[in-house]
């Protein structure tokens, strides 16, 4: 479920507030932009936007407008309840420190109940980030906010456009990447969670990309003894981070 709920305090409609708040410095989580919309104000936004790596979908107005009933003029702004982090100064900071880097890597949970039990988990376990992509991922406002417990507020969250370019990235950093999925036999029992690692959890849809997939150095699985087949994403998780954390105390 992705349902795009928010207060008037989260989101920001017209051309000019919407770029006004960008350059301001507020932290956007999406910028909604009506399909077909044209002309010189819209091409700023979209340029402005993408320098500044700022996910835009193009929407059909209804869309827009379930959302607001305001003049919005085709363009609406999500304001987000965070300052995104940098990956690669957690990872150079993690390493400075002589600990070894323990990344959390989401691709494409949507459901913000889920994603905000997950960030709350991750934050017990000492995540030292959770990596999530700019599309197809949960809006993190205040009901992601709320779920979390206030971990999105002490996790830091690092927002990457491509991650199977992040997880080279990682991997070029010395992080094995373990990929948590039902299309292996090898347990999560059986690999080494001690060196610098990230973990990837894939959507309950369909589970971790096949592009992401390929990126990971293991894939294991949590065995199941009972009749349903798979877990809720968020108690899959924990289960999997506790598993690392047994062995990296």
């Amino acid at each position: 479920m992705n349902k795009e709920n928010a207060s008037e305090q989260e989101i920001i409609f017209g051309i000019h507030p919407v770029m006004e708040t960008i350059e301001a410095g507020k932290e956007i989580d999406k910028v909604l932009i009506q399909k077909d919309l044209k002309g010189q104000n819209i091409v700023a936004l979209a340029h402005l936007c993408n320098r500044l790596k700022i996910p835009i979908v193009k929407v059909p107005i209804e869309k827009i407008n379930r959302i607001t009933k305001k003049n919005h003029q085709g363009v609406l702004a999500f304001i987000s309840a965070i300052t995104y982090a940098s990956l690669d100064n957690i990872i150079s900071s993690a390493y400075e420190q002589g600990k070894n880097p323990f990344i959390l890597v989401l691709d494409r949970i949507t459901d913000v109940r889920n994603l905000g039990a997950i960030v709350r988990t991750a934050e017990c376990v000492g995540i030292d980030a959770i990596v999530i992509p700019d599309k197809n991922t949960a809006r993190l406002g205040s009901d992601a906010f709320k779920t979390s417990a206030g971990a999105l507020s002490r996790v830091p969250i690092c927002r990457e456009r491509n991650l199977k370019g992040t997880l080279q990235f990682l991997k070029n950093n010395g992080l094995t990447i373990v990929g948590c999925t039902e299309k292996t036999e090898k347990l999560m029992y059986d690999i080494d969670y001690e060196k610098p690692l990230a973990v990837v959890m894939g959507s309950e849809e369909d589970g971790i990309s096949p592009e992401c997939l390929r990126m990971c150095d293991e894939q294991v699985k949590i065995p199941m003894y009972g009749k349903i087949g798979s877990l809720n994403v968020s108690v899959a998780t924990g289960v999997i981070l506790y598993e690392a954390v047994k062995h990296r105390v």
